[in-house]
C-alpha cells in the first residue's frame, strides 16, 4: 500500500513539474534570447530566471522518473520471486 501511495505522489509531482515547465516555455519573449557559455541571457530577467527554473524542473522530473522506475522494477522482480518461491513449495 505504502509504494502506492508513494507512486501516486510522484506520479502527480510530475505532472506538476512538467506543467509548470510547459508554462514557462509558452511565454511570447521565450525565443529572444541570447545562449551563452555562462547559460541563457535575457533582458527580461524574470522570464531568464522562469527558464532557468525550468531547466532545474526537467532535471528533477528525469531524477524523479528514473527513481520510480528502478522502484517498481524492484517490487515487479520481488513479486516475481516471492511468486515462483510459493509455487515451488
Amino acid at each position: 500500500m505504502g509504494l502506492l501511495i508513494v507512486t501516486c505522489l510522484t506520479a502527480l509531482l510530475v505532472a506538476f513539474i512538467c506543467e509548470f515547465v510547459l508554462n514557462s516555455f509558452q511565454d511570447s519573449h521565450a525565443m529572444a534570447m541570447l545562449i551563452t557559455d555562462a547559460g541563457v541571457k535575457s533582458d527580461d530577467k524574470n522570464l531568464e530566471r522562469n527558464l532557468t527554473s525550468a531547466t532545474e524542473a526537467l532535471v528533477v522530473c528525469r531524477d524523479l522518473g528514473w527513481a520510480l522506475g528502478v522502484g517498481v522494477l524492484g517490487c515487479g522482480l520481488a513479486v516475481f520471486i516471492r511468486s515462483r518461491r510459493q509455487k515451488a513449495v
